[in-house]
């Protein structure tokens, strides 16, 4: 095994980590944004709005998924 391994990163995983860090940003902990994000189905906006509106992240993540 070399010291240095090449990492290639799909499109999709480029997304879905993207989308995990602004669901983070808006308040989301690691694991419910890492799940809406895996989900392409659920918009961002929504997601965010919902926690902008004063709803709690876990009780956003029971609406969402």
């Amino acid at each position: 095994m070399t010291a240095v391994e090449e990492i290639v990163e799909t499109e999709l995983e480029r997304v879905e980590r993207w989308r995990a860090g602004e669901l983070m940003r808006a308040g989301y902990d690691p694991a419910g944004a890492a799940d809406l994000a895996a989900r392409l189905d659920i918009d961002l906006h929504t997601a965010t709005d919902l926690l902008e509106r004063g709803c709690p992240a876990h009780l956003a993540l029971q609406i969402l998924l």
